[in-house]
């Protein structure tokens, strides 16, 4: 028989299925309690609930969709690098960075990525399916369970993109901020999309307050499809115009990702061009010094280069920082270690 995910279902949903089943409507409340407050890993442990309606959830559904196969802990700055396995055999990773403000987590929204980036380690597979609300909200629930510390931030960040997946990703946020769960402010929600301009819009209307963090890259459009193959659909001025257009819908100010790659992206002319481009925007831009991967011939703009290149974005009034890195012992970028994992499986059923 087929299994769904527990997690997955929000409490209105709980309800409707407690009186599918014949049961009470308030033994939702309980079970969700139980799934997003107490995080259990079993039904069994849910000992307030008749064990009758125990048996029954135990036959259809999945109580615990991620178990932890790997687990790497940097020496460098404590940040752990988790590999997921999903119930149905797929992997994903996580993230989680310790910040003198709390712990922050990021999460995969998908299984691959079909998204492309030329950079990105998680998209050289390509997609093989989006990942429930469930199985989201179950890599922080498992790195709580795992650390026995709260989780304070949340970043959408790892494999995938939130806005490819866009009905679960919304329920994931209405669902992480539920006072009945782990009622998690949806200030402290970063979500990293690469510029899907008309889901952009969509959640603009929703009216959320997390951050919305858009993977930029590049100050042109030229020098963008040579790095993100998006770029062919959508123009960053399109892109931009949605940004304005989320501004002014949730009053919340833009994130711009941009990855500073060596001689492709990293010129004084680009800044010039990406400040130009920003310029009255409520905005901040994060700029990453690239993540190298074996498969791909990227360098890494370091040091005074990247300074300076945050210097003359800051010289044309625009908000910068350069990111700095976490878990670098550990190949802690998107995709790295679900990577080798998948050639280690390959080889070994060779």
């Amino acid at each position: 028989m087929e299994q769904t995910i527990l997690q997955s279902f929000d409490l209105e949903e709980l309800k409707a299925l407690m009186v599918s089943l014949g049961e009470k409507p308030f033994r939702a409340k309980q079970i969700y309690e139980w799934l997003h407050q107490k995080l259990v890993c079993e039904v069994d442990e849910m000992t307030n609930l008749p064990a009758s309606l125990r048996e029954k959830l135990k036959t259809a559904y999945v109580v615990r969709p991620v178990t932890t196969v790997d687990c790497l802990s940097s020496k460098l700055d404590g940040t752990k690098k988790f590999l997921f396995k999903l119930y149905d055999g797929a992997v994903i990773e996580s993230v989680l960075m310790k910040y003198h403000y709390g712990n922050s987590v990021c999460i995969s929204s998908q299984v691959g990525c079909r998204m492309g980036c030329r950079f990105c380690a998680s998209t050289i597979g390509g997609l093989e399916r989006n990942l429930e609300t469930g199985e989201m909200l179950s890599q922080i629930y498992e790195i709580e369970r795992m650390t026995g510390e709260r989780v304070s931030h949340v970043v959408v960040m790892g494999s995938g993109e939130p806005l490819d997946n866009y009905d679960n990703f919304l329920k994931f946020v209405r669902m992480l901020s539920d006072e009945n769960g782990q009622n998690l402010s949806q200030r402290n929600i970063t979500a990293s999309t690469c510029g899907l301009v008309e889901r952009i819009r969509d959640l603009a209307k929703e009216k959320l307050q997390i951050t919305l963090a858009i993977s930029l890259h590049a100050p042109n459009d030229e020098k963008r499809k040579a790095l993100m193959p998006v770029a062919n659909k959508y123009t960053i001025a399109e892109i931009i115009e949605a940004c304005r257009y989320y501004e002014e819908m949730t009053g919340r100010r833009i994130t711009f990702e941009y990855s500073l790659v060596k001689g492709q992206n990293d010129s004084a002319q680009d800044a010039k061009e990406l400040a130009g481009v920003l310029r009255g925007l409520n905005c901040h831009v994060n700029l990453i010094p690239v993540n190298p991967i074996k498969e791909r011939s990227f360098e890494a703009t370091e040091g005074p280069d990247a300074a300076h290149f945050q210097f003359l974005l800051e010289k044309n009034h625009i908000n910068a920082t350069i990111r700095r890195r976490l878990g670098a012992d550990i190949d802690a970028a998107c995709g790295q270690l679900r990577r080798r994992y998948l050639e280690t499986e390959k080889e070994g059923s060779t």
